[in-house]
């Protein structure tokens, strides 16, 4: 039987976790990935060239190598990060490969496919937009008062609850064949990743929102383990839905994937998810060894029964 397209949105490790296990089921992977990052190597560049923060779309790219000796030992070059304090300190050497690509090719599409092709990628991995973005958010202080700041550093650090996120510039474009792939998708995976600064970006890009609405795939919400954690101090699982439903509204959601140890109410949560139009999916995805983090064999095992 044909294998299912699949378009997974996100960021960072979350991403990769989800790509991990994607590509167990299916070679029609594409990864959406948000491009806002303005720290570390991918910020220097970012700052330098004028180009797209290429760190997270090089640990997507990573995460859907072939897993054969030649895929593992390329993607162990690409994340290989030089150490010191010189010009190179602290740059990763795929982040240096992507953007000499761009600068040779003149286009970041072409350039992201072509390290596909040395990897041997399971899949394809495309920018959420066409321009570098910034994340802006109101946050709320002990005292209740509500402050601006701006970037992914900051808003993935700050000590305040974070209210409402913005992208600047608030009209940036979508590539072509971003839209395209959430056009022709069976289905659509959210998450998991940063809630702020890696998941909710997606749906304020204007002409991917409008895509994600509109698309025939189903789609399907794969919560973080650590609800509570980081940028989501405080939240419940539940209030994860509810922000997106403020941020995206009009936004269908088919299936919630949540692990048990996301689940604090889960009376709130299957409200919250039946609220979006969901089926929520309680399901072990987590790792037993590594705490905190997903196991790409049960994840594959809930998105195969979910996907089919």
């Amino acid at each position: 039987m044909p294998q299912k397209r699949v378009v997974a949105l996100g960021g960072g490790h979350g991403l990769a976790a989800s790509l991990s296990a994607l590509k167990l089921i299916t070679d029609q992977v594409t990864a959406v990935v948000t491009v806002a990052d303005d720290g570390g190597s991918s910020g220097r560049l970012r700052e330098e060239f004028s180009v797209l923060p290429p760190g997270d779309l090089r640990m997507a790219l990573s995460a859907l190598c072939d897993d054969s000796e030649w895929g593992h030992t390329w993607r162990d070059v690409l994340q290989h990060r030089f150490a010191g304090t010189g010009p190179l300190g602290g740059h990763a050497l795929g982040n240096l490969l992507i953007v000499s690509l761009w600068d040779l090719l003149g286009d970041t599409v072409d350039g992201l496919d072509l390290v596909g092709r040395l990897l041997n990628s399971r899949g394809r991995v495309l920018p959420m937009a066409d321009v570098p973005l910034q994340i802006e958010a109101e946050v709320a202080g002990p005292d209740g008062a509500i402050t601006t700041i701006t970037g992914q550093h900051l808003v993935a650090s700050t000590r305040g609850r974070v209210q409402v996120v913005r992208l600047l510039p608030p009209d940036a474009g979508c590539p072509t064949e971003t839209r395209e792939a959430v056009r022709e998708a069976d289905w659509v995976v959210l998450g998991p990743g940063s809630w702020f600064t890696s998941v909710l970006p997606h749906v304020l890009v204007p002409s991917l929102r409008e895509e994600l609405v509109s698309t025939g795939a189903r789609r399907l919400l794969n919560l973080n383990l650590g609800v509570h954690s980081d940028e989501t101090k405080g939240f419940r699982a539940a209030d994860h839905l509810e922000s997106l439903a403020r941020h995206a509204p009009g936004l269908r959601i088919d299936v919630v994937l949540a692990d048990p140890s996301s689940v604090d109410d889960l009376t709130a949560l299957g409200a919250a998810a039946a609220r979006l139009g969901a089926e929520l999916v309680v399901a072990t995805v987590s790792s037993t060894a590594d705490q905190g983090r997903h196991d790409s064999l049960r994840l594959a095992a809930a998105y195969r029964d979910i996907i089919g």
